[in-house]
């Protein structure tokens, strides 16, 4: 976590107006609000537009398999040292089918030998995103297997989280209740 305590508190229940409600309206009737959306519902209307792209690159529209969604996702809330991201994700990634070992090794990058030649590509443009913003000739071949909207798909991912990883970090949004802080995150 870059910060210990919050730049911008996250509403509380009692706090929600009728135009907060609203927005949230999926996430209370689910019975769960967490922490980054009770701070980004403080500007409820762009916090609506926020959910309609993340739900977009979270969806079966989204033509990344989950995996490979959750790969990516994670490499990127590690190299932007987001440790509510990489916390929330780690256990969706384990839900996706990435192992603990798996999940481990996204931290140390594509360069990693047990990687496949494509879960290489994908960490390697993740990279070349998050530091560059810009996928090399190599890399984009490297992803040759994949459709022209699985490509459009990484840049859209990468992008969404990489933004979602300031939004986290510079916010203060600190982790929910259960949540533990990966302990090579405290070292970054």
């Amino acid at each position: 976590m870059r910060l210990d305590r919050p730049r911008i508190e996250p509403l509380k229940d009692e706090e929600f107006t009728e135009e907060h409600k609203d927005a949230l309206g999926y996430f209370l009737k689910q019975g769960w609000v967490l922490n980054i959306f009770r701070t980004l519902v403080r500007a409820p209307r762009a916090f609506k537009r926020f959910n309609v792209w993340g739900g977009y690159v979270l969806s079966e529209r989204n033509d990344l398999p989950p995996r490979e969604r959750e790969l990516i996702i994670l490499r990127t809330g590690w190299l932007c040292k987001a440790g509510y991201e990489w916390g929330q994700h780690v256990e969706i990634g384990r839900d996706c089918g990435l192992t603990d070992a798996e999940i481990e090794r996204i931290k140390q990058g594509p360069d990693t030998p047990e990687w496949t030649p494509l879960e290489r590509a994908l960490l390697q443009a993740t990279d070349e995103l998050v530091t560059d913003h810009f996928i090399t000739d190599a890399t984009w071949q490297a992803l040759s297997e994949l459709t022209e909207k699985q490509r459009m798909d990484v840049v859209f991912t990468v992008g969404q989280y990489t933004q979602v990883s300031m939004i986290l970090n510079s916010f203060g949004i600190q982790l929910d209740a259960g949540m533990e802080l990966d302990p090579d995150l405290r070292k970054r």
